[in-house]
């Protein structure tokens, strides 16, 4: 079994061991005192921890948060890390993230494209320890290559691949092995992980920059 990262606990909501960091709530998920459930199923990164893919999470990251939406996964990464630089490109979704950053000082929304990184490079700090993609668009590949440049050298990339954002007429292990291809020019892919036990059609990536 994969260690869990710093203030990531499993914890028992109905009669089951389940992943939980402590926070205020944002979706409405269950407790258990000062800890809040993080639901795998509404999560690709929970999903990520629940199949025991080693992502190399410690607790205290620095982060920058691709595809924040309205915040469900990235509160929960909020409650265990460092700076937490939250990028998403819809405002609808930003307003709700602005909520969640309320409770969580160290939680930065950025109303931005997460394929053009030059239009937030000015505030996000480099040498950052972790990179965190969930963007629901072709060239998903592509994004994480532009937004190496605030890795560490050390640093991770944890992504989740949807296959329908980058081709709905394909077979998913194709466009897996296609956006792993691409990767590969700016990282070394170090583990890789179906997710479709929470989400179908998923692929769970860990990278480090080359």
């Amino acid at each position: 079994m994969s260690s869990l990262p710093t203030g990531v606990e499993r914890r028992s909501f109905d009669g089951r061991e389940r992943l939980a960091t402590r926070g205020e709530t944002v979706y409405g998920e269950p407790t258990d005192g000062e800890w809040r459930l993080w639901d795998a199923g509404r999560s690709k990164l929970g999903a990520m921890l629940e199949l025991d893919v080693e992502t190399g999470l410690s607790g205290g990251d620095s982060v920058l948060y691709l595809g924040a939406a309205s915040g469900t996964t990235v509160s929960h990464v909020a409650d265990f890390s460092g700076p937490t630089y939250a990028v998403e490109f819809a405002p609808r979704p930003v307003r709700d993230l602005v909520g969640v950053t309320e409770d969580r000082d160290n939680l930065f929304p950025l109303l931005k494209d997460a394929r053009k990184p030059e239009t937030y490079a000015h505030v996000v700090e480099l040498d950052l320890d972790v990179l965190v993609q969930d963007v629901a668009t072709r060239g998903q590949a592509d994004v994480a290559v532009r937004n190496r440049q605030f890795l560490a050298d050390d640093g991770r990339l944890l992504m989740a691949v949807k296959a329908r954002s980058e081709d709905v007429t394909s077979d998913p292990d194709a466009v897996f092995d296609g956006v792993v291809e691409r990767l590969e020019d700016a990282y070394e892919v170090l583990e890789t992980a179906r997710l479709d036990q929470f989400h179908s059609d998923h692929l769970g990536v860990v990278a480090r920059p080359r």
